[in-house]
């Protein structure tokens, strides 16, 4: 949009202000001499088609720039905003490294450019010397046979010069247009993107929603023919708790992307209260919505302000009461700024327990009717963790929830748990009834729950544990 700017700012009205003054030119020198106007306006006319080829050529290097540029900056925030990561390995030189390989490709094609309207402008110089030269033969001709005064011709040099100089301008304005228009192309790619509510699908507005949650059948595929999951079938009921194990890549992420609505079923239904979710307006649904992320996102502004987000018109009563129950209060008021305190940009100021707990603290606030939380408490240290699930608790009451944990202690008292592998339910169930039928589920258990208590325990204590743990 730079590049629009610059060509709406400035040349744009330079050159419709040529363009004008040509027009009255041209109208005087046919007047004057015909002959030497038609020769002049034939030699000008070749020149302009050669320089809207050349535009042709030019243009990819200007949208290449664009893309170019994109992607030196995005790499250049990456390491600054991984600085530590960097410094961790040892890889400042590196990064180096790759920051001066986009750079050199940046100034590569900035020279191309240059290069090119260098040529152009040289092309247009002899352009006017050739239209020069022709005028000041075909006009010694003239004025030798009486046809034309000296005054004449010189005046008609004058007005020449008028028509010519928007010309010369039209190298300068014609690579501002280039640059404009592929800058157009990519804003155009965006602008074209649709939004999600204008899908002519999507028309039914939810009202308060009582939180049933049903898949029928679902079948999702990111890549066409290549299916993530297969005919995933299951049952949320309004206050129950629906856990999500299984090992990486086993398709849980996507089976929660589908419940947010951030993709749409390839095959079968999502409904939510008997409802189509692919035919519901999602800014509707996301409102009765709450989500905790493994990967937590804040904003660079106060603590009080994330926590906020969910629901602006919030009471501080009852922010402060959400901080308390997520156990934000406990380091946010340590801070001189208390809950003023800037949290940085992706709540870098913070640590990965603090960001956590501010995430909780905002899906607590919402107020959700339904509930996602993925590997809500994995950045917790036990005794952390072991408060804010109270909290979590509190949250679940009511509310359908769906939990993706790893850490299968967590998830003992779900009411039933998806055992998730190759995007098929394996197995589903309570803890228990999972636990003795001794399939995956137990195999998970078992295993993670082992490397855990050999850390601790000796020798055939484990098995007595787990034994326990089975038992309830």
């Amino acid at each position: 949009m730079e590049g629009v700017r610059n060509l709406i700012g400035t040349g744009v009205i330079d050159f419709f202000g040529g363009v004008l003054t040509a027009v009255f030119a041209f109208s005087y020198l046919i007047k004057l001499s015909v002959q030497m106007t038609l020769v002049s306006f034939v030699v000008l006319v070749i020149f302009g088609l050669i320089l809207q080829r050349a535009f042709k050529t030019i243009r990819p290097i200007f949208r290449e720039r664009a893309k170019i540029n994109a992607e030196v900056t995005g790499r250049l925030t990456e390491s600054l905003g991984g600085v530590r990561v960097v410094k961790g390995y040892h890889a400042e030189e590196s990064e180096a490294n790759v920051f001066a390989a986009g750079a050199n490709r940046l100034l590569a094609n900035v020279i191309s450019s240059l290069t090119a309207q260098s040529l152009m402008s040289l092309a247009s110089t002899a352009v006017l010397g050739v239209v020069g030269a022709l005028v000041m033969y075909l006009g010694a001709h003239h004025v030798v046979a009486g046809q034309l005064t000296p005054g004449g011709y010189m005046t008609y040099v004058m007005f020449l010069a008028f028509m010519t100089v928007p010309i010369v301008q039209l190298v300068s304005i014609g690579t501002q247009v280039t640059e404009a228009i592929a800058g157009l192309d990519r804003t155009t790619e965006i602008l074209n993107e649709r939004e999600e509510d204008s899908e002519p699908g999507r028309k039914v507005e939810l009202g308060v929603l009582r939180g049933d949650v049903e898949f029928e059948d679902v079948v999702f595929e990111y890549e066409t023919g290549k299916p993530v999951l297969h005919g995933i079938s299951f049952e949320s009921r309004p206050g129950t708790v629906t856990a999500l194990v299984g090992s990486s890549g086993s398709g849980k992420s996507t089976i929660i992307s589908l419940i947010c609505g951030f993709h749409t079923a390839t095959e079968g239904k999502i409904l939510v209260d008997g409802i189509d979710l692919a035919t519901v307006r999602l800014s509707s649904y996301r409102q009765q919505l709450g989500v905790v992320l493994q990967e937590t996102f804040l904003f660079d502004g106060t603590i009080r302000e994330n926590v906020r987000f969910s629901r602006p018109e919030a009471t501080e009563l009852q922010v402060m009461e959400a901080c308390r129950i997520a156990r934000v209060d406990e380091f946010a008021e340590r801070f001189p700024e208390a809950y003023d305190t800037v949290v940085g940009e992706r709540g870098v100021k913070l640590s990965g327990g603090q960001r956590q707990r501010i995430s909780i603290a905002r899906a607590i606030l919402a107020d959700p009717r339904i509930l996602i939380l993925d590997e809500a408490t994995s950045s917790l240290d036990s005794e952390s963790e072991a408060m804010i699930q109270n909290g979590l608790n509190f949250l679940m009451k009511g509310r359908t929830t769906f939990v993706i944990a790893h850490r299968l202690s967590t998830i003992r008292r779900a009411d039933q748990i998806l055992v998730i592998e190759g995007g098929l339910i394996l197995e589903r169930g309570t803890h228990e009834s999972l636990f003795r039928l001794g399939g995956r589920y137990y195999d998970l258990y078992t295993r993670q729950h082992g490397l855990e208590m050999n850390l601790f325990l000796a020798p055939g204590e484990g098995d007595k544990v787990e034994e326990e743990a089975a038992a309830g």
